[in-house]
């Protein structure tokens, strides 16, 4: 008997068996292309793509994570900023010159307690644990208290930084030089009311008419002393800076007085032998400024003399309120653009992997329709086979050949 049918027979099945089950695999998993052998160029187009398609999902982690922890940083800046606000208030309700010394003591313990508040919100944690305000040093609390009841700042200028696309870095975190670096008074000078005046004068900043001088300056160190005394024809002020006198002249009411280019006004009556120090403004930091104001809020006095001095120097802690509260809009400014650039990355992100997504099923893909045509066809042939294989056998003039 030839048993060339049977040889033949067999591998033609063999061969559509295989291709079933590919077709099969196929259908199942939606890929066509599953090793280098089955087609090297789209093998190597889809291996390269979802190396794309893995780091961009890489950052977009990053992305969701920075996202999350200066929206943190966001939130804390509105509750800093809502905490200065309502420092602004207090020092207005307590220059208003209606505000009896009672009422002073508990605008003081309102004060006290925003300074606690403020260090909490300093010490800010992320969802991670780690310090929002340490800089690099986010597992050390960057705002401690000392001994002496100061605050001091142990984190430092640092930011960290992720990567948020390809090429593109973002800062993961804030750092807390922002609570520490205002400037008294105006920004560019402070004024002090000297401890032995007996008059009720008070010398209140009114901006600056040259920002050259003042800048000159606050980056100096000799201070500018206007004294007061008794001159033939009434009172007499003397400006002094460094042992020279650099001005002179007549006291009167409400007069402006321009001092390192900066204008001021003399509100109030002062006496002969009174003073008053400008001193080129110096860092001071936001805790130390909330403990200040409270300090000179409990020691209020209704004494004229004693109450310009408060007076004096809570008009001065206003000017050092507004250095800090122009300091948070800036950093809540640029958290909001790092977050905007983090916001467009993803976007971006998104859409690019959606592409390489596309590419990478284009090359190595199964064209569902075509397979599950191929797969019907195809099994309908193998059984068509085995049914006129069997036929064959059954047939008696078969069995003889």
């Amino acid at each position: 008997m030839d048993l060339a049918f049977y040889t033949n027979f067999s591998a033609n099945l063999t061969a559509q068996e295989s291709q079933l089950n590919n077709l099969q695999e196929q259908v199942s998993t939606g890929v066509a292309v599953s090793s280098p052998a089955q087609g090297p160029a789209a093998y190597e187009t889809a291996t390269l793509g979802n190396d794309q398609i893995s780091a961009l999902a890489s950052d977009t982690t990053a992305q969701t994570n920075i996202q999350d922890q200066l929206g943190i940083v966001n939130d804390t800046y509105s509750s800093v900023t809502s905490l200065f606000d309502n420092v602004q208030s207090v020092l207005e309700q307590s220059l208003n010159g209606t505000t009896s010394t009672a009422n002073m003591q508990s605008l003081a313990a309102q004060v006290t307690a925003a300074s606690t508040q403020l260090l909490g919100l300093a010490n800010t944690t992320g969802a991670g644990g780690q310090y929002i305000f340490g800089g690099s040093r986010g597992s050390v609390q960057p705002f401690q208290t000392n001994p002496d009841g100061s605050v001091a700042y142990m984190g430092d200028g640092a930011q960290s930084q992720a990567s948020i696309a390809p090429g593109v870095l973002a800062s993961s975190l804030a750092n807390g030089e922002m609570f520490m670096t205002g400037l008294s008074g105006n920004g560019f000078a402070a004024v002090t009311a000297s401890a032995s005046n007996t008059g009720d004068a008070t010398l209140i900043s009114q901006g600056t008419s040259n920002p050259a001088a003042a800048s000159a300056f606050q980056s100096g160190s000799s201070p500018v002393t206007i004294s007061f005394a008794q001159g033939s024809s009434g009172l007499t002020y003397t400006e002094t800076q460094g042992g020279a006198t650099v001005g002179t002249g007549n006291v009167t009411a409400g007069m402006s007085l321009q001092v390192a280019g900066l204008d001021y006004q003399l509100n109030g009556t002062p006496a002969a032998g009174d003073s008053f120090t400008i001193s080129p403004s110096r860092p001071q930091s936001a805790f130390s400024l909330l403990q200040n104001i409270a300090s000179t809020l409990s020691a209020a006095s209704s004494d004229p003399a004693q109450a310009a001095q408060t007076n004096q120097q809570l008009s001065e802690d206003l000017s050092s309120l507004a250095q800090y509260q122009q300091a948070v809009v800036t950093a809540s400014a640029q958290n909001g653009v790092t977050l905007q650039a983090v916001s467009n990355a993803s976007a971006a992100n998104t859409a690019q992997s959606t592409a390489l997504q596309g590419a990478v099923q284009n090359a190595i893909g199964v064209n569902m329709p075509s397979a599950i045509t191929q797969l019907d066809e195809t099994l309908t042939s193998v059984q068509a086979a085995m049914k006129a294989f069997s036929d064959v056998q059954n047939l008696s003039l078969f069995k003889y050949i």
